[in-house]
């Protein structure tokens, strides 16, 4: 088994770091700086950086912000949120961000996929998917998880890593915020689907969650936020936990 990542996540809205349940009720949870420092101290593997209403605003990334938090981190850092074209993401990767997140505008444009891991190189192209349950599997959301697309999360995986994806970050937005465990039905299927790794979020709540996503999930990578950036747990306590349960993980020195 390769060395697994947890991953902190900073969902940001006007400069603040902010959480909520199922992609709603946002309440504030600190200055997105002072957070990526303190994670980078902790024992972060990589740290995931979303403005979660660029898209919807139809605004531009805060690329100064994420400056700031390049200088902060020496770990990966992935940003996400408003990125449309292959020009944002030249000017993210030149900002220092290491991994270029994309969510709606993949889905409304494939190609900018394999254009993005042509230019820059299939590890530093994420895309996000946010997964809705239906009837018959789940469905893939954009706009912040506002907007339905018709898409088969399982079908559209593929789509992504066939369009040259070095990774996928997969949120669960029925389980998001909810404290209630990882959807691993929705993990296992991703994963079953795709070579390439996958990052599950939503629904951290207890320390066999994180253990969960990976034994019955089969991901590469677990996030979390609420959990850390209210102090219910601490990364080095998630990695303890989980080498007791002979997952490998990076230990902090």
């Amino acid at each position: 088994m390769s060395v697994k990542r947890v991953i902190p996540c900073l969902d940001v809205k006007e400069g603040r770091v902010v959480k909520g349940t199922r992609f709603l009720g946002l309440r504030d949870a600190g200055d997105p700086v002072e957070l990526a420092r303190f994670y980078n101290e902790g024992g972060a593997d990589e740290l995931v950086f979303l403005d979660i209403t660029a898209t919807a605003e139809r605004r531009r990334f805060m690329v100064d912000l994420a400056k700031k938090v390049r200088d902060a981190v020496a770990i990966p850092f992935i940003f996400g949120g408003g990125v449309r074209t292959l020009a944002d993401m030249e000017e993210l990767l030149a900002a220092g961000v290491d991994k270029v997140s994309l969510g709606t505008a993949a889905a409304a444009n494939p190609e900018l996929i394999s254009q993005g891991a042509k230019a820059f190189g299939s590890k530093t192209i994420v895309v996000a998917v946010d997964a809705k349950r239906t009837d018959s599997g789940w469905e893939v959301y954009t706009h912040g998880g506002s907007t339905p697309t018709g898409l088969d999360v399982v079908a559209w995986a593929r789509q992504v890593e066939e369009a040259g994806a070095g990774e996928i970050l997969l949120t669960s937005m029925d389980a998001d915020g909810t404290k209630e465990g990882y959807d691993n039905e929705l993990n296992k299927a991703v994963t079953s689907a795709v070579k390439i790794p996958v990052i599950a979020s939503g629904g951290a709540g207890k320390l066999e969650h994180f253990r969960d996503a990976f034994l019955l999930g089969g991901v590469d990578a677990v996030l979390a936020a609420s959990l850390f950036h209210y102090g219910e747990l601490t990364i080095g306590q998630v990695k303890e936990y989980l080498a007791g349960e002979g997952i490998p993980v990076r230990m902090a020195e």
